[in-house]
């Protein structure tokens, strides 16, 4: 079992991750088929991405429908009593001003005493979520905080970042004492402003310099290796796994080998085939993306109980943090597990055309009103523009 060096003080309340679950969209898309259409060895994509499908979002899907979707059925194990806050986690967002916080609360049926927010760092923004939960946890222990990060990573046809997008939420509640993980209290931290990603306000998709991204990604990693070192966090010999943001799964691996360099010691990478299992099959799930690792790790990694975990998220433009947690009990892995690879085993595939023709309509305008047809299965839809509003179901009863 691995101790704490850090440990919280005397009297203070353990705080971390209750509970999560994962959602994703109704569509996936076998990346084999599209490197045939797009001339491309399917290896360039299996093996040199790590990546063997995306999900894709139905017409009646969105952030918001895949963040309620994973957060119902977290709710339904965990309860709502405590849940005073919800956090949204997203950097596709669907409105510039309301929250889709402030939607799935509404979709959830939560009481109407819950601050309802939406963050936004790109891919970071799941970790800022989460260390905004802990400190509201922190004040008052009683409380409770469900976080969402859900998002639809989503390039140009054609395009070089085509083939790492993506669709997927997680749903976490924070608290004391917790089930799952006890996040430990230091972590180490990095930004720089650099223009690796983004998306103008006027683009309906991303700008990335994927060059500039790989290199602006390894240098916040070391940054906020280095800042969890001097603040007095735990060194590499005492963590026994490492899970990392997965834009694509290839590029843990290789961050997961620049430290290892970095630090002149072999870091094990067994924890990489565990942490990686969902997002070969999800895509980029962006502020979503290590938590469904994490999620991954905790499913296919056997007992881990009272190990340390380190988690790394990175935020194009740019933002990075590394904390720390220890496992305190996975529950029914295997359940979990099974449950998991049955609903990515359930979406319905799309033929590459088809595929095409989703993208090219996936951008509604709000000048006129419009009825999504009813495709997803998750109950919650995203049901169209009505009065330039988003209107949204959720399942009845």
């Amino acid at each position: 079992m691995t101790t704490s060096p850090h440990a919280p003080a005397a009297g203070a309340v353990p705080i971390g991750i209750e509970d999560l679950e994962i959602a994703t969209g109704h569509h996936v898309l076998d990346l084999s088929a599209l490197a045939e259409t797009r001339g491309v060895d399917p290896a360039k994509y299996s093996r040199g991405l790590g990546q063997d499908e995306m999900s894709l979002p139905a017409a009646d899907e969105d952030v918001v429908t895949m963040g309620a979707a994973a957060a119902s059925a977290l709710l339904e194990r965990t309860g709502i009593e405590g849940i005073r806050t919800l956090l949204f986690a997203t950097e596709s967002g669907i409105d510039h001003s309301k929250s889709a916080a402030v939607i799935a609360h509404g979709l959830l049926g939560l009481p109407p005493h819950v601050r309802s927010v939406e963050l936004k760092q790109a891919c970071y923004a799941g970790m800022a979520a989460v260390q905004s939960a802990i400190g509201i946890v922190a004040r008052r222990p009683q409380e409770k905080v469900l976080v969402i990060a859900s998002d639809v990573a989503r390039y140009q046809l054609a395009s070089p970042g085509e083939p790492t997008q993506g669709a997927g939420a997680v749903a976490m509640v924070i608290s004391a004492d917790p089930a799952l993980l006890e996040i430990e209290p230091i972590s180490g931290v990095y930004s720089a402003d650099i223009d690796d990603f983004w998306r103008p306000n006027d683009s309906s998709t991303a700008v990335v310099d994927g060059r500039l991204s790989m290199g602006a990604y390894q240098k916040a990693l070391m940054g906020a290796w280095e800042d969890l070192q001097a603040q007095g966090g735990p060194s590499a010999d005492q963590i026994d796994a490492f899970v990392y943001h997965q834009p694509f799964t290839k590029m843990a691996r290789k961050a997961h080998r620049h430290l290892s360099q970095k630090l002149g010691a072999e870091l094990d990478e067994t924890p990489l085939d565990q942490a990686e299992v969902y997002n070969r099959r999800l895509g980029n799930t962006y502020t979503a993306s290590l938590w469904n690792g994490l999620a991954s790790l905790l499913d296919h990694a056997g007992d881990l109980a009272g190990k340390r975990v380190a988690l790394f998220s990175y935020g194009s433009g740019s933002a990075g943090e590394m904390l720390t947690g220890i496992v305190r009990d996975q529950g029914d892995a295997a359940g979990r597990r099974a449950r998991r690879l049955a609903m990515l085993d359930a979406r319905e595939p799309l033929a590459v055309d088809a595929y095409e023709e989703l993208h090219r309509s996936a951008e509604l305008s709000s000048a006129s009103d419009q009825e999504t047809p009813q495709v997803g299965g998750s109950g919650f839809r995203f049901a169209g523009i009505q009065g330039r509003a988003r209107r949204y179901e959720r399942p009845a009863g």
